[in-house]
C-alpha cells in the first residue's frame, strides 16, 4: 500500500517520514487539548471558564500557551488547603488567649483594657480588683464586685392559653431507682 503524495513528495520513505510527523504533531496537539482540559478542572470551579479554556486549546500550540499563561496559578484543591490552615491557625489564637481588636484587627491579649494600636477601649476594669471585665457581666468573677450601670436580663416564662406558666404545667416527674 503505497501512501498518496504529501506536498507532492514523490519519494515514498520521504513522503511517509512526513506523514509520521504529520500525524505526530496531531497526536500532540489532541493531547494538549486534553492536558487543558484536565488542568482546568483542578484548577477552575466554574464549568464555563474550563469549558472556554479547553476551547481555546483547540487552537493548535497557540491556545495551550494562551491557557498555560491565563490559568490560576494555584490548584482548588491548594486554596482548600489554605483555607484550612488559615482556620486552623485562628482556632489555635483563640485558644492561646490571643484575640484581635474588633476596631483595627490587630493581635491583642484577653486582658487587655485598651488596644495598644488604636488606642480604643476593649473593656472595663473591675472598680474593686482592677481586673478586665466582660460587659454583660453584673458582678466581678474574681472579687465579687458589683458592677454599676449593667442591667439583668429580664427572665420571661412562658404562658400557656390558659395563663398558666409553662413550669406549673409539667407533669410531675417519675421516680427513678
Amino acid at each position: 500500500m503505497i501512501a498518496p503524495a504529501v506536498f507532492g513528495i514523490t519519494n515514498s520513505a520521504a513522503n511517509l517520514a512526513v506523514v509520521l510527523l504529520i500525524l505526530l504533531v496531531v497526536v500532540i496537539w489532541l493531547a494538549l487539548i486534553f492536558w487543558t482540559f484536565r488542568d482546568a478542572k483542578l484548577r477552575i470551579a466554574d464549568p464555563m471558564l474550563i469549558t472556554i479554556g479547553t476551547a481555546l486549546s483547540v487552537i493548535p500550540f497557540v491556545g495551550t500557551l494562551m491557557y498555560v499563561i491565563l490559568r490560576p496559578p494555584e490548584y482548588l484543591e491548594d486554596i482548600h488547603e489554605r483555607e484550612l490552615d488559615i482556620l486552623a491557625t485562628q482556632a489555635k489564637l483563640s485558644d492561646t488567649g490571643v484575640y484581635e481588636c474588633p476596631h483595627c484587627e490587630a493581635i491583642v491579649e484577653r486582658e487587655f483594657l485598651r488596644c495598644p494600636h488604636c488606642l480604643r477601649k476593649l473593656k472595663d476594669a473591675c472598680s474593686g480588683c482592677g481586673k478586665p471585665l466582660d460587659p454583660v457581666w453584673r458582678i466581678c468573677p474574681y472579687c465579687e464586685t458589683e458592677v454599676p450601670g449593667v442591667t439583668p436580663p429580664r427572665r420571661t416564662r412562658r404562658r400557656t392559653q390558659s395563663g398558666q406558666s409553662a413550669a406549673s404545667q409539667r407533669p410531675p416527674a417519675d421516680d427513678v431507682v
